[in-house]
């Protein structure tokens, strides 16, 4: 086999490959010679028949497996010789029939991208501010407020229903005389004052009474995921089966042991626990974040075209899936697809430049996922689906792909962490609100670069 570098342009490399087909016909008489004592033929005794009817029987299928078994072998050995940034794409130019039958050489053009050379920035020259929380008695008080009121029970109630009270419910949802999908419902619950339904429902329903009946007049919002229904007026017909009221109590150790807990206490110990795990996750987001607007901004090297297409149109098949379930980012609104596929573009650079230098910064200081770390993730992964964790493991045993996508994130958290350690973080001490409020889109810093603007959903992945 021949392989020859016919072409390198920027990062891309495209090689020629030619197999002799003398070469070819070695591996297929090979091949005959390893399967005759093996072969078994009606008129013919076990490991007698000839070769030359082993050949006429066998010989196109053999060689079709040399040929596949010739072109990954060349592939493996493209990518011996360089860094690769994607997968080689192959370009066939024999005629394959007459490969087969062994009267043409085995000729194919392979072409891969190469990961650019660059030099990352010195890290103890970084410095990001990460935001942090504390978490204050109110704040604790005011989520054990919220499982009190979840928890609290509800007892029958002899009168009009108000707010805070559980109705049970049977409705029928219409536009104009049409009844519509999903619209109906029987035995509904509903607390007035949840907000779990549209906006002018729930405050129809105040002074109710067990057995009555009523005709309820809303609008759907404009922005209700279902677009048949966005806008539009509809009426509900309802019947109240029951009204009850919220149990009377304050929260005390019995009702805190009825929740697992051993005492009061112990229950507001374990809400502030997990209030801290929520702030500290944020802080984490948003130093992670900041962290990435910094490496942005100061390294700015050739990107390898394929690998930012395939970001790109992951990317834009999402904005388009939302796009067709009514999910479309407001920001989006009066702009051209040539202007959306811009921007869009330009995060997917950033993620993929992001990941390059990631991947590099990874690589020099010897940062491994390990497959315990994996078998870790997946069988937490296979947790959230009680009943079903030995079908969740087996598919990722049967798909590399799958595991791949486990792989990925937590080797980039374990380089962020890496990362983390050595640059220089300032902590700035700010509300809940604060440290919860969406960041602003992220302002270029040079005029070299354009805008990355920043789409929620397209940058989820960031976070």
């Amino acid at each position: 086999m021949q392989l020859t570098e016919r072409r390198s342009e920027g990062l891309l490399r495209v090689y020629d490959v030619v197999v002799p087909a003398s070469e070819l016909q070695q591996k297929l008489n090979a091949k005959i010679a390893e399967v005759q004592p093996n072969v078994r033929l009606n008129g013919f005794r076990p490991g007698k028949v000839p070769v030359s009817h082993i050949r006429k029987v066998y010989g196109p299928s053999m060689m079709q497996d040399i040929v596949n078994e010739t072109v990954q072998r060349s592939a493996r050995e493209s990518l011996e010789k360089v860094r690769a940034a994607s997968e080689p794409s192959l370009d066939l130019k024999s005629d394959m029939q007459k490969v087969v039958d062994g009267t043409q050489d085995l000729q194919f053009e392979l072409s891969l991208e190469v990961m650019p050379d660059f030099e990352p920035v010195d890290l103890k020259t970084i410095s990001i501010t990460r935001p942090v929380a504390a978490v204050t008695d109110a704040q604790v008080e005011e989520e054990l407020a919220k499982i009190a009121q979840a928890n609290r029970g509800f007892e029958d109630k002899d009168g009009p229903a108000a707010d805070g009270d559980e109705l049970n419910i049977d409705f029928v949802g219409r536009l104009g005389d049409e009844a519509f999908e999903g619209g109906s419902a029987q035995g509904a619950r509903l607390v007035i004052g949840s907000k779990q339904f549209i906006p002018g429902f729930e405050e129809q329903l105040v002074g109710a009474k067990a057995g009555e009946e009523r005709v309820l007049s809303v609008t759907f919002p404009d922005d209700y995921a279902a677009a048949n229904l966005k806008g539009k007026a509809a009426t509900f017909e309802t019947k109240i089966n029951a009204v009850r009221k919220p149990k009377e109590g304050a929260p005390d150790d019995a009702w805190a042991a009825q929740l697992g807990f051993d005492s009061l206490p112990a229950l507001r110990d374990a809400l502030k626990q997990r209030i801290e795990n929520e702030h500290g996750a944020q802080s984490r987001a948003k130093a992670k974040r900041a962290l990435f607007d910094t490496f942005d901004a100061q390294h700015d090297f050739e990107l390898p075209p394929r690998m930012v297409d395939a970001e790109f149109n992951q990317i834009w098949r999402q904005v388009e899936g939302d796009r067709a379930a009514g999910r479309a980012d407001p920001s989006d609104e009066g702009k051209s697809d040539d202007d959306l596929k811009a921007e869009y573009r330009n995060i997917a650079e950033r993620r993929v430049r992001l990941g390059l230098l990631l991947a590099e910064i990874g690589r020099r200081n010897k940062i491994e996922v390990t497959d315990e770390e994996v078998g870790r993730e997946i069988s937490a992964q296979a947790r959230q689906f009680p009943g079903q964790e030995r079908q969740v493991i087996e598919a990722y045993q049967r798909n590399p792909q799958l595991v791949a996508q486990v792989r990925a994130p937590l080797y980039e958290e374990k380089v962020v962490s890496f990362i983390l350690e050595l640059i220089k973080v300032t902590n700035n001490e700010v509300s809940r609100e604060e440290l919860f409020t969406e960041d602003e889109p992220p302002v270029p810093q040079t005029e070299a670069k354009p805008k990355k603007t920043k789409k929620a959903k397209a940058e989820k992945a960031e976070d």
